[in-house]
């Protein structure tokens, strides 16, 4: 006759296991826990927290207690107790699968998605380089930047509506001018269909290849959303940092996703940027710095959930890791980044911030969101965009990503007169002037020198 198998015996924190499961039975664990350790922490008997009538007249009285300070002995002696019990039940759950939970991304797919298209659509955007735009003598021919916007845009778009059809989309381009244009719209579409991840299963995720010209016209103008607080929906870049591209600098492929007017996710496809994250930016980061060896990088994060980089890769992403600003114990070891062309960015403003900072490190001067990556990972420590005319509006897709992924990395993001970003107002940033962004815990310092040089109040 067989052994009969023996009883497996749960181990003796099962309970505890199981908790860590549930972030809801957590809260009421807590509430529980929070009403025992007030009423064993009160120096009042149970009954004196009880009325009534029946015992008014034997019940002895009570020593007078300030009620004020009896209520203040209560709760600091809880929150002691309740915040050891957290550390407690947290160290334990950093081994189950609490933890994963806890790190795992409510936006998972949406990040997944956006970084496999992003990728894709920098391939476009170096193929493009090397054959169209690598050698141009004239900076004002735009055609190489045209082609790339929209072949990136079409792409993009079209892994967006396979996978969240429902979504709006913020871009900058629309397909008129490809409809009249048959000889610019014939060289997208051979970019476009001939453009693929090399991984077959990454690039089945994003959809396949776009069916036709006519599908891909169709896809680039899904980009016409007004924008708003209601309801998802996705800013695109597909090239942000035009000059930086022609001149073989910085630019970035640029994805966020918007709910509500917050942005949850953020994407910058960096080709031109260090893959070490360690690499601390230098005076020619700006320019010379085509994808060779050693380049180009995804940056993203998730609201709440961190932010991290990867490198770039023509298939399947890349393994990632966790990235942070720079700590910083001294401004004056910080470096600035800038815009290149003057235009986008008062110079001569930054340089008296800079020195009313006492900053002695010269700026680095980029173009794109490049320059929110940079110190979202500790390559540089402050980025400055200061408003040059009154009544220009910056364009929400040159900004949500990068917001994003410099606060999830530590840092704050604000304009000129301290306010946080306001993604929900339309297409633009009407309700901001300047952008400023530097880690948390100096830039208040920050703000405060760029008003006094700007002669503005907060």
């Amino acid at each position: 006759m067989p052994a009969r198998p023996a009883h497996r015996r749960e181990p003796r924190d099962s309970w505890v296991s199981y908790l860590t499961r549930s972030p809801f039975l957590i809260a009421i664990a807590f509430a529980i826990l929070a009403i025992v350790l007030i009423l064993r922490s009160s120096p009042l008997p149970l009954s004196s927290f009880i009325s009534s009538p029946s015992d008014a007249p034997t019940t002895p009285p009570l020593s007078p207690i300030p009620a004020a300070a009896a209520i203040a002995s209560l709760i600091s002696s809880a929150r002691g107790r309740l915040a050891q019990l957290t550390s407690h039940l947290l160290h334990r759950a950093s081994s189950s699968s609490f933890a994963t939970m806890v790190v795992s991304p409510r936006y998972e797919r949406e990040l997944q998605v956006a970084e496999l298209a992003v990728q894709r659509a920098a391939i476009l955007t170096k193929r493009v380089f090397h054959e169209k735009a690598k050698g141009t003598v004239d900076k004002n021919d735009k055609s190489p930047v045209t082609i790339g916007d929209f072949g990136a845009q079409a792409l993009i778009i079209a892994a967006l509506q396979h996978n969240f059809p429902d979504d709006a989309i913020v871009a900058e381009e629309e397909a008129a001018q490809l409809r009249e244009d048959a000889a610019l719209r014939d060289t997208i579409w051979e970019l476009v269909r001939s453009t693929a991840l090399a991984d077959a299963d990454a690039e089945r995720l994003l959809g396949g290849p776009i069916a036709s010209v006519e599908s891909m016209l169709d896809l680039i103008d899904k980009g016409n959303s007004a924008g708003g607080r209601a309801g998802r929906i996705w800013t695109i870049d597909p090239i942000d940092g035009t000059k930086g591209f022609l001149r073989g600098g910085q630019y970035a492929v640029c994805l966020g996703l918007m709910v509500d007017g917050d942005v949850k996710v953020g994407v910058l496809g960096c080709p031109n940027l260090p893959v070490d994250d360690a690499a601390r930016l230098t005076a020619d980061s700006g320019a010379n710095q085509t994808d060779t060896e050693g380049h180009g990088v995804l940056l993203a994060a998730v609201q709440h959930h961190g932010a991290h980089s990867r490198a770039l890769t023509a298939g399947a992403l890349a393994g990632s890791k966790a990235i942070g600003m720079r700590a910083l114990t001294d401004l004056a070891t910080a470096t600035f980044c800038e815009s290149v062309e003057a235009a986008h960015s008062a110079h001569g403003d930054q340089a008296k911030i800079s020195e009313t900072l006492g900053i002695t490190e010269p700026s680095v001067r980029m173009d794109s969101q490049a320059k929110y990556g940079s110190i979202a990972r500790g390559a540089g420590d402050i980025y400055l965009r200061l408003p040059v005319k009154a009544t220009y509006q910056e364009k929400i897709w040159d900004h949500a990503a990068g917001d994003l992924i410099v606060r999830e990395s530590g840092g704050q993001v604000t304009d000129i007169y301290g306010k946080r970003l306001d993604f929900g107002a339309g297409r633009t940033l009407a309700n901001n002037k300047g952008v400023v962004a530097a880690p948390a815990p100096v830039h208040g310092k920050v703000l405060a020198a760029v008003q006094e040089v700007l002669k503005i109040k907060s």
